[in-house]
């Protein structure tokens, strides 16, 4: 008896999709679930790579305005509800779908791969001064950035502007998928790989 093959939200295949990237492929899971929704189960070192890319996305938009230690934004969208997170989130992959006619989870994983910066700056001190330095950014970290900046990028398009969080969200992951430069979280990528060729 051949077992279940079970579809994100009972409505998006994962099984076939592939990472094209070969430093992502152990941090990226696409492992498909009918519910996407850990519980925090996975609290522990290396336990993101556990959680399917789409959760990590819906957990994100949760934290939509707030940059660094700063609260820059709070946004009436997003709140610590998870349901009403999956619900932005699955509506902005419905649009994807609509505008693409493919399925919204590639573009999501294509949109992680481009996205994801491989060189940041870090400060270190040397006699009592700070200098800049270039590092490599860790997989995860990779994926954790991109997926920050998409949702940054789609919370900034959105806030006090007509278009909706899904809206903005889809757009934003359409544009980083292709490439674009219009696309925050792809601006993001090169601001830090340019930083970090500069401190070298």
């Amino acid at each position: 008896m051949e077992p279940l093959k079970f579809k994100i939200f009972d409505l998006y295949e994962t099984e076939n999709i592939d990472v094209e990237d070969q430093g992502l492929k152990n941090v990226i899971n696409l492992k498909s679930r009918l519910i996407l929704k850990s519980h925090g189960r996975n609290f522990q070192k290396f336990g993101q790579t556990k959680i399917n890319l789409v959760e990590r996305l819906i957990n994100r938009i949760g934290v939509a305005g707030h940059r660094g230690k700063k609260h820059k934004i709070i946004l009436g969208t997003s709140t610590g509800k998870y349901s009403r997170n999956a619900g932005i989130v699955l509506e902005a992959l419905g649009l994807i779908e609509k505008k693409t006619g493919k399925n919204p989870v590639i573009a999501f994983v294509k949109a992680v791969e481009k996205s994801a910066p491989r060189d940041e700056v870090t400060a270190i001190e040397y006699g009592g001064a700070r200098y800049p330095q270039s590092v490599d950014v860790s997989p995860m970290r990779r994926v954790n950035l991109a997926i920050r900046n998409l949702v940054h990028g789609a919370s900034d398009k959105a806030f006090n502007k007509k278009k909706s969080i899904s809206q903005a969200l889809a757009e934003e992951i359409i544009l980083a998928s292709e490439g674009n430069g219009e696309s925050f979280a792809i601006r993001k990528k090169i601001e830090s790989e340019k930083q970090a060729d500069s401190a070298r």
